[in-house]
């Protein structure tokens, strides 16, 4: 039998660190914007990653140093509730 409690554990991750997140959106330009827009006075890397197979959807990878958790939370949020951003990871 497996033990799901486990799995309910927090990943412990060490600060500062550069994190990862990809964004999903229908234009890259905006998107890039978008990464502006939410991450102002940070440098960053962006780097795209991919279009659907339709060409409907496009995706970029976001590379960030951050600080802490709450920077870290802060961050997607911010890229979440863009109005060009239909997901991010």
């Amino acid at each position: 039998m497996i033990d799901l409690n486990k799995f309910n554990k927090k990943v412990e991750i060490e600060y500062p660190c550069d994190w990862n997140y990809k964004i999903i959106g229908e234009n890259t330009g905006k998107l890039h914007q978008a990464v502006k827009d939410s991450i102002k006075g940070k440098k960053f890397e962006v780097n795209f990653s991919n279009t659907s197979s339709k060409g409907k959807y496009f995706s970029l990878n976001v590379k960030i140093r951050v600080e802490n958790e709450k920077q870290r939370n802060n961050i997607y949020q911010n890229l979440k509730k863009h109005r060009d951003v239909k997901m991010v990871m």
